[in-house]
């Protein structure tokens, strides 16, 4: 098999381990139903998996440094397998949960371990490319994988999801076992070393960036079928349309982040992005009650919204260029503790205010990150030159 075919491999386990993710958010209304639990109860299943996530994935790594990453990411499918159909099978709220954090820790490492490997098998100056591939698995689980999640818990039910990602877990298993050669880890950078960047202001300034910039989209995405359902009005087949044309701008926002941020820089498609982005969330609480309205408003939200995402990467990879797989690393924990904040927030506001003020709060979170953004362009400008046209591709 072609090292080429081997690195989609690993994309389409990005595939799964991105729906499992993301799936919550768009059947949050049917898990709060069937296990008779409130639309906050169930929104802090996000919260569970993305802390989990962000503080168990470092260690992990950390502990198995010296292992064989063919191995590792075996062990940790199997761990991801179990979880989901452990979520299948098992009945309450607290079971789940629980399956939910295996889910979590298996889903962390097989991320960060795939990512390794692509990088290990790609041809020589096509590392990057390579990463770009498996990463692009969690975008098609936005596209793909929560719409169509969606429609298989209308037609059958949720807990039919997991039971799918199980099974196709367990194909992937033996597909990985069969082609994925065994490699060997590179050197380990010990999380003393990871969370010494931390001390850097400007660094640390980049990462609150990226996390008021999600915080505050995973406010309001987080209920976001509630949120369509009892307040926009929207029936259950246009949802599954909105939620699939939802992923498909969060795809051409991303693209096209990537061509400004070479075409004209950094800081100026951050702030444009993050302002559309605040803008959009303020005009969805304004037009909630309209589904016309909110429908193209979803689009230019998710649009604007994942524009930033490349060039935040790219941003904080140039602020230092010298340990950009530390940066990476970092900006991965700090966008999942991101999601488990804005997940909390949000079931705050839901209880305490009202599930429409959920776009509003969001918007404050993108502010945020609109504020600190523009206040340290300066900083950034002064820090290192300026890059423009096609030098500054990566």
């Amino acid at each position: 098999m072609s090292k080429t075919w081997r690195i989609y491999i690993l994309a389409l386990l990005s595939f799964l381990v991105g729906t499992s993710e993301y799936i919550i958010a768009g059947i949050l209304d049917k898990i709060s139903d069937s296990m008779h639990i409130s639309l906050v109860a169930a929104g802090q299943l996000i919260t569970v998996f993305s802390l989990v996530y962000a503080l168990g994935t470092p260690i992990i790594m950390a502990f198995t440094s010296g292992w064989n990453r063919k191995k590792l990411l075996l062990y940790a499918l199997g761990l991801f397998i179990l979880a989901n159909i452990l979520a299948f099978i098992m009945p309450g709220f607290g079971l789940f949960v629980s399956a939910r954090v295996l889910m979590a820790l298996g889903a962390g490492v097989v991320v960060v371990t795939s990512l390794s490997i692509a990088a290990m098998i790609a041809p020589s100056g096509r590392q990057a490319s390579a990463i770009a591939t498996v990463i692009m698995g969690f975008t098609a689980s936005l596209i793909v994988g929560v719409p169509l999640g969606r429609m298989v818990a209308t037609a059958y039910n949720w807990k039919v999801v997991f039971g799918g990602i199980g099974a196709l877990g367990l194909l992937a298993i033996v597909v990985i076992a069969l082609t994925i050669p065994a490699l060997q880890s590179e050197a380990a950078i010990p999380l003393r070393k990871q969370l010494a960047l931390l001390k850097s202001p400007k660094i640390a300034i980049g990462l609150a960036v990226s996390f008021f910039w999600l915080g505050g989209y995973s406010i309001a995405y987080t209920y976001i079928s509630p949120f369509l359902l009892s307040i926009t009005g929207m029936s259950e087949k246009t949802l599954s349309t909105a939620l699939f044309a939802f992923g498909i701008a969060s795809l051409v926002g991303s693209k096209l982040g990537g061509f400004s941020t070479d075409r004209w820089g950094v800081q100026r498609t951050l702030r444009s992005g993050m302002l559309l982005h605040m803008i959009t969330l303020v005009l969805l609480t304004l037009a909630a009650h309209s589904p016309i309205i909110v429908f193209p408003l979803l689009l230019l939200w998710s649009f604007s919204a994942w524009s930033s995402g490349p060039t935040q990467q790219y941003n904080l990879v140039t602020l230092a260029p010298e340990s950009s797989g530390i940066m990476l690393s970092l900006n991965s924990s700090v966008m999942q503790l991101a999601m488990a904040a804005g997940a909390g927030i949000g079931g705050v506001v839901v209880s305490q205010i009202s599930l429409t003020a959920v776009t509003w709060m969001g918007a404050i979170g993108v502010g945020i990150a609109l504020v600190i953004t523009t206040l340290s362009s300066r900083q950034s400008t002064a820090a290192k030159p300026v890059i423009t046209g096609s030098s500054q591709r990566v």
